[in-house]
């Protein structure tokens, strides 16, 4: 027998999650818009309709609660700390041995890479992590000529296991945990659920090792091939050339506007002012960048000789071609906490400040790939899109240690500092005194904080950068939601109406549709999210059938940690989405059986741990 529909308030509640889970899927609005547009909706409503239950009316202010949270705070600090690790380069010591292990037994340093992924994950963000890794994996594929399509998902993913081990390996524990903990209910230790999670994911481990790969198509980063190198080249001025005499304003617009012109070379060592109404003659060089395309167009329109800088006595034709000597190719992926996030090429005059050129951008979408290669200036960059540009091999070093910023080349270096072992030291206090029991989690993290500042591994600028206005708004609104729902009573009608529709189903079937529930919405939506609505249900559920509430709440958190299946399920996932050429397809291809396999065990692993 369905449970009576519930009153008003818990009714639009409910609406107003449905809008919130379709605007969290949407990729042309913020998640951030999108999350306070929904606390907005949340605070305006029940001021306009207040809302008492039992005597006690819920206050609009109420809803403010989340952005001073113990477990937002905690991540927050989490967020920080691995930013020091990741600035002062404290992992390059094992990137270092997996690098030279991978040169003498592939196979073995796969399982590896996979191994320390999941196990560092455990610990920390696994953001870090992730651009810690991506370099190695790269270069080892150009290396040995292969795509790193086998390997970069498969680590990615590996990375996602590990975070389920502990309370702190992912923003969406320290969310569940932290409700639990404020709904008066059992507290949940660092290590109380590293057991059916290391059963289960051992077996996640050895598919993403030995099957994953085989099910990968080989991908080839779409910009290597889709983007040519840009040449420096020389420009001579004939008599009959059409340049001849004229400004540069005339003939920059007799090539509408495209042509760059470096500099203007007339005789030995004097250059000309590049003025539009500098006149060019007879002799005159200019010295110009671009693909051979257009510099052989330009030659074209303007009747002049193109010259290598190099080689000023050969004309370019097929035995002479353009040459590019000391120039590098590289990708340049952007995350969160990159100075290029939600900012713009031209604002921040990045190709002049870097002397680089940039060659084309690819921005990764729901279903596919864009690659754009004209007004790149303007675009406003966004997480996952991939910038190709080209430089001097010192300059493309220069901006791989500045650590500010993910870039992919056929080198393996990576930025370290003499205060990396003071930073790995840090975080072990950190997890040592959450473990331990000595601090609570936000107390050990922020401390953990304070040193890195204190000590200087890394600065108030790092650990602003740190910090990501999404996940922040994503916690915020996601607990105001919870506390509505379970205040209104949505929670109680939701979990009533599932106890109803799974009535006479046994007991580990309910327990499985629930994870398995929460696992399909995590794909789709923020994890966060799914995790911090799921859990109030899954605490009336057990209510409802007169059982523990650990089990249940277990089969939320695990469920919202399985963002296998889609690019958009977790920030990393776009990351190697775009640094692998990836598909939409190849996350369902290896994300599905993954999911399986991990709801399989840890269902299996809840039923026999607590006897249902």
């Amino acid at each position: 027998m369905l449970p009576p529909p519930p009153d008003p308030h818990a009714i639009a509640v409910l609406l107003l999650i449905v809008v919130a889970l379709y605007l969290f899927t949407r990729d042309k609005i913020p998640l951030e818009t999108s999350s306070l547009l929904i606390l907005i909706s949340l605070v305006v409503g029940f001021e306009t309709f207040p809302y008492s239950r039992d005597g006690i009316t819920l206050q609009p202010g109420d809803f403010f609660s989340g952005f001073g949270n113990e477990a937002l705070v905690a991540i927050c600090a989490l967020m920080i700390i691995g930013q020091g690790l990741e600035s002062t380069g404290a992992l390059r010591p094992l990137a270092a041995l997996l690098s030279r292990l991978w040169a003498t037994r592939p196979l073995i340093s796969f399982l590896a890479t996979l191994l320390s992924a999941a196990l560092l994950s455990a610990f920390l963000n696994n953001t870090p992590i992730v651009v810690m890794l991506l370099p190695i994996l790269i270069s080892v594929s150009i290396r040995n000529k292969q795509s790193a399509s086998g390997i970069l998902l498969p680590m990615g993913l590996a990375t996602l296991l590990g975070g389920m081990t502990t309370t702190i390996g992912t923003s969406t524990n320290l969310l569940v945990v932290g409700i639990v903990a404020d709904l008066g209910l059992h507290r949940f230790g660092m290590f109380d659920f590293a057991l059916p999670v290391l059963v289960a994911g051992s077996v996640g481990l050895l598919y993403l090792w030995l099957l994953a790969p085989r099910l990968l198509p080989p991908r080839q980063a779409l910009l290597s091939d889709m983007s040519p190198r840009v040449f420096d080249a020389q420009l001579y001025i004939n008599r009959e050339s059409f340049a001849n005499g004229k400004t540069l304003a005339e003939i920059l617009e007799k090539t509408d506007r495209r042509m760059k012109v470096e500099k203007i070379q007339r005789g030995d060592g004097l250059n000309v002012t590049r003025l539009p109404t500098a006149v060019l003659h007879e002799g005159d060089r200019l010295l110009v960048r671009d693909t051979p395309e257009l510099l052989k167009e330009y030659e074209q329109l303007l009747g002049a000789t193109l010259y290598n800088t190099s080689d000023i006595e050969n004309p370019i034709d097929e035995e002479h071609p353009l040459s590019s000597e000391g120039q590098l190719l590289a990708e340049v992926v952007v995350t969160e906490g990159s100075p290029l996030y939600r900012r713009t090429l031209k604002e921040l005059r990045f190709a002049e400040h870097n002397n680089l050129v940039i060659l084309a951008i690819h921005r990764t979408q729901t279903q596919g790939q864009q690659i754009i290669k004209r007004g790149m200036g303007d675009i406003r960059l966004e997480s996952g899109d991939v910038l190709l540009m080209q430089g001097a091999a010192e300059r493309i070093e220069a901006l791989k240690s500045s650590g500010k910023l993910l870039v992919l080349d056929a080198s393996i270096y990576l930025p370290e500092t003499r205060r990396a072992r003071l930073a790995l030291l840090i975080m072990a206090g950190v997890v040592i005194g959450a473990a331990s029991g000595l601090l609570p989690i936000a107390t050990s993290a922020l401390c953990g904080v304070g040193l890195m500042l204190l000590t200087r591994c890394l600065d108030w600028e790092d650990a602003a950068s740190a910090l990501s206005t999404r996940v922040i708004l994503i916690v915020v609104v996601s607990l105001a939601l919870g506390m509505a729902l379970m205040e209104t009573g949505g929670a109680d009608y939701i979990a009533r109406l599932y106890v109803a529709l799974s009535t006479g189903l046994p007991i580990s079937a309910v327990l499985g549709g629930l994870m398995l529930m929460i696992a399909i919405l995590t794909n789709v939506v923020s994890n966060n999210a799914a995790a911090v609505i799921g859990t109030p249900i899954a605490i009336s559920i057990a209510g409802q059938l007169g059982l523990p509430t650990e089990p249940f709440v277990l089969a939320v958190l695990f469920g919202a940690n399985m963002s296998y299946a889609t690019p958009m399920g977790y920030q990393t996932n776009l990351l190697i989405f775009s640094a692998g050429g990836y598909r939409f397809s190849d996350f369902l291809r290896v994300g599905i059986p993954l999911t399986l396999i991990m709801w399989a065990g840890l269902l299996g692993m809840l039923i026999l741990l607590y006897d249902l």
